[in-house]
């Protein structure tokens, strides 16, 4: 560490050595018509031309160039306020339109449901008018056949128990008996009352 510092400090103590040669070579040179602004003599004036030209450009910065500068930024301030505050009256906006759009489908939601509904109402109605006409119909058939059941069974026993008594009175004619149709009648309906039981 000690041999870093001391190689740094022969390094500076030859570039001082080095400018100090430089700056009498360079004292020699303006006095010898050299470059004017190394020359002692010419600095009064240049410092004077420095000390104006510093006022002038002050002077055109501040009165020009900065309030031109501090224009535009204020005017970018105001329009970076003015879209943020357009922005945030949007999105209250939004919020709104949002809730809005909410508030709607939630009544029409609830208006379909009211119509499903209604609608179930009616088509319940209808479907039991129509269950209700079905069964009177339904029942007027009924009854309508089985009076013409009741009457075909009527018929048909009638039928029977004259087939019956006919052929009662051929077979006693037959074996030679003699008929007595009352006898008969009496004996076929004892029959017949028996078998319908």
């Amino acid at each position: 560490m000690i041999s870093l510092l001391q190689d740094a400090a022969t390094h500076a103590a030859e570039h001082i050595q080095d400018a100090g040669d430089a700056a009498a070579h360079g004292a020699e040179a303006a006095s010898s018509g050299g470059l004017p602004q190394l020359n002692i003599d010419a600095f009064p004036n240049q410092i004077f031309w420095l000390v104006i030209t510093l006022v002038v450009l002050y002077w055109v910065l501040s009165k020009i160039a900065l309030p031109r500068i501090a224009s535009v930024i204020s005017d970018r301030q105001g329009a970076i306020t003015g879209d943020l505050m357009a922005a945030e009256e949007f999105k209250q906006k939004s919020k709104e339109a949002e809730a809005a759009y909410d508030k709607a489908l939630a009544d029409a939601r609830s208006e379909a449901q009211k119509i499903v509904a209604a609608n179930r109402a009616e088509i319940q109605k209808e479907l039991d008018a129509a269950i209700a006409h079905a069964d009177a119909e339904i029942a007027a058939r009924t009854a309508e056949s089985e009076k013409r059941i009741r009457e075909i069974r009527d018929s048909a026993t009638a039928d029977a128990r004259e087939v019956a008594r006919d052929v009662t009175a051929e077979l006693v004619r037959s074996f030679g008996g003699n008929v007595d149709q009352a006898a008969v009648d009496q004996a076929v309906d004892n029959r017949m009352k028996g078998g319908l039981q």
